[in-house]
């Protein structure tokens, strides 16, 4: 695997996770379908008692602290990374942690030599990504992929951009509580009716948000300057995204069972659907062994400076 190759693979990363953390919700056709599906006229919730439901789902969900998740992701082809990525495995927030299965035409960002499915972990403000025997073959036997969030950070010297894949790395496990308070900041938030989702009864709700609303929730975003948030928010709505819809399905246990994310785009929809069980799981996530260990951007960092001490070398293969 070539220096750009290596590139690549860590801006896909990058981009998935700015995604994720960016996206608010919208409807999409399978929500559609259980609409249609739904009895015409249901019994709808209050106001008061679709709040005290939704705030009740975080409280429950901020406490067990870990869930089984599987969650898909889809990027119009117009937007850089464009594809879908499904991730499924266990989850854990309160520290953040993650240890999930990943697979997708996302992941291969357009390189032949990519692996049809990569295990990720994020833990301690790291992500690893296990590529297989093909990175091993390269690394002196050292199969996964360390992507640690400040050298990413500073690696590219320009701030905002820095911010933004930091916040967006963090949000990538963005535990499913907060998401849920968003929820309560919406101004309409109400109560869609009954549905059965993966078999199990469910409760269907719906709100919106702002762009605005959406930037001040987000807690990454805190190192923003004033100016900087204007800026980011102004260049947001250049693009055509103005506000959020969002949506969630509580089961009779109060816990959410599937959350629909996404955004709209002058490209298209961007959709983060994620459907989650097992709430209290023990989430035993483990960082692979430093042997087993390459960190990308140290190693595209001595890359680059071999290209230049080299004048043609591997640094002018970007």
């Amino acid at each position: 695997m070539g220096k750009t190759a290596w590139k690549r693979a860590g801006v896909s990363l990058v981009a998935v996770a700015v995604v994720a953390g960016v996206a608010g919700c919208q409807d999409g056709d399978e929500g559609k379908k259980k609409a249609a599906d739904a009895p015409a006229k249901p019994q709808l919730q209050t106001q008061a008692a679709v709040t005290k439901v939704i705030q009740a789902a975080y409280e429950k969900t901020s406490a067990a602290k870990s869930a089984k998740v599987k969650m898909t992701m889809t990027m119009p082809a117009g937007l850089e990374g464009g594809g879908t990525m499904e991730m499924t495995g266990v989850q854990g927030w309160d520290p953040a942690a993650m240890d999930m299965t990943v697979k997708g035409s996302m992941l291969a960002a357009g390189d032949p030599d990519a692996p049809d499915q990569v295990r990720m972990i994020m833990l301690d403000g790291a992500m690893y990504m296990d590529l297989g025997t093909k990175l091993a073959a390269e690394t002196d036997g050292k199969r996964w992929m360390k992507l640690d969030l400040k050298a990413a950070a500073g690696m590219s010297g320009d701030k905002d951009l820095q911010k933004s894949m930091t916040g967006g790395l963090e949000n990538m496990n963005q535990d499913p509580a907060k998401q849920i308070a968003l929820m309560l900041d919406s101004p309409n938030l109400k109560h869609v009716g009954p549905e059965k989702v993966d078999g199990v009864e469910a409760q269907h709700y719906k709100g919106s948000l702002t762009l605005e609303q959406m930037i001040a929730t987000n807690k990454s975003l805190d190192v923003l300057s004033e100016q900087e948030r204007k800026d980011l928010i102004a260049n947001i709505k250049k693009s055509g995204i103005t506000g959020y819809d969002t949506e969630l399905w509580v089961n009779g246990d109060g816990y959410p069972v599937k959350m629909d994310i996404g955004m709209k785009t002058p490209q298209g929809a961007v959709s983060i659907v994620a459907h989650y069980s097992d709430y209290g799981a023990e989430a035993a996530v483990k960082a692979p062994p430093a042997k087993d260990t390459v960190d990308l951007f140290k190693m595209l960092k001595e890359m680059g400076e071999a290209g230049g001490e080299g004048g043609s070398g591997t640094g002018s293969q970007a």
